[in-house]
C-alpha cells in the first residue's frame, strides 16, 4: 500500500497520464538526493538564506510524499555534511535549530504517513537537543512501512569510510576478524547504510556536476541524474522526471 492508498487516496498525487509514462514494476528501490540550492534561492529572491533552507525543509515535505507514492522505498537526503561546519556559526546554528525543529513538527505527519526516520553519518557532534529530537522522532516512526526516510546529518563518505575501518581494525585487534576477511562486503557491511541497498539513482539539484562527498562507496554502480532546479523548487514532477530518466538507462554494473 502506498502514502496515497493510506493517508489520501482522493488526492492523487499523479495523475494517470503521468503514471502512464513510467513502468511501476521498475521504480527505484533506493533514492539518493543531493538537496542543493538554497541559498542561491534564498539570494535570487532577496531572502536571508535561513528562509532557502525553511522552503527547502517543505520541498523536502513534498518529495518524501511523492516518493512514497511511486513507491520508492527508501529515501536517502543530505541534508549535512561534515564539510558543513565550515559555514558561518549563524547559518550552523539556523540549521540546527531547523532540524529540531522539522523534527517535532512534522513527527506527527510522519507517523500518519508511514514515514520510518532513520539517520546516518556522526550524530555526536550536533547539539544534545537535535540528537534527543531525532531519537524521539525515531521511536515515533519505527513502525512506518511505507518509506525510509534517512537524513544523512554530520556525513560525510570519506569519514563512513574511515569509522567503518577502525570498526575492521577493533575487531581485529579483538581476535574476532582476520585480515583476509577484510572483503568489499565486510567494507560494506560496516559503513553506516550496511542495512539498506545501496542507491539505484543519486538527484542532484542546482546545476552543480558533483557528487560532493556523498555516499561515495555505496553509489559506485548507481545512476546519476544532475537537474539545474534549486531545491526549493524542485518538485514531484522533477521527481517523476528523474524516474523516468532512470528507467531509459541500462544499468551494467560495470559489465
Amino acid at each position: 500500500m502506498t502514502y496515497l492508498t493510506q493517508a489520501a487516496p482522493e488526492k492523487q498525487l499523479f495523475s494517470k497520464r503521468e503514471l502512464s509514462l513510467i513502468d511501476l514494476e521498475r521504480i527505484p528501490e533506493h533514492v539518493a538526493i543531493i538537496m542543493d540550492g538554497n541559498r542561491r534561492w534564498a539570494k535570487g529572491h532577496g531572502h536571508p538564506i535561513e528562509v532557502g533552507h525553511w522552503r527547502g525543509t517543505e520541498t523536502l515535505d513534498q518529495i518524501v510524499r511523492a516518493a512514497s507514492s511511486l513507491g520508492i522505498k527508501t529515501l536517502t537526503v543530505y541534508a549535512f555534511s561534515t564539510e558543513n561546519w565550515q559555514r558561518s556559526p549563524f547559518e550552523v546554528d539556523a540549521l540546527m535549530h531547523l532540524f529540531e525543529t522539522y523534527l517535532h513538527n512534522k513527527r506527527e505527519a510522519m507517523v500518519k504517513e508511514g514515514v520510518q526516520l532513520k539517520t546516518i553519518g556522526d550524530l555526536s557532534a550536533l547539539p544534545k537537543s537535535v540528537q534527543k529530537a531525532l531519537v524521539q522522532t525515531k521511536k515515533a516512526t519505527q513502525h512506518g512501512n511505507q518509506i525510509v526516510l534517512i537524513l544523512a546529518l554530520n556525513y560525510g563518505g570519506r569519514d563512513d569510510i574511515r569509522r567503518a575501518c577502525v570498526k575492521l581494525v577493533e575487531a581485529i585487534e579483538e581476535g574476532r576478524l582476520k585480515k583476509r576477511d577484510i572483503t568489499e562486503r565486510a567494507i560494506s557491511q560496516s559503513l553506516d547504510t550496511a542495512r539498506w541497498p545501496d542507491p539505484d539513482i543519486v538527484i542532484r539539484s542546482s546545476g552543480d556536476v558533483r557528487i560532493s562527498n556523498f555516499l561515495v562507496w555505496q553509489i559506485s554502480y548507481s545512476e546519476i541524474y544532475y537537474t539545474d532546479v534549486l531545491w526549493p523548487d524542485f518538485s514531484k514532477h522533477h521527481l517523476l522526471q528523474a524516474v523516468i530518466e532512470f528507467q531509459t538507462r541500462k544499468r551494467r554494473f560495470g559489465s
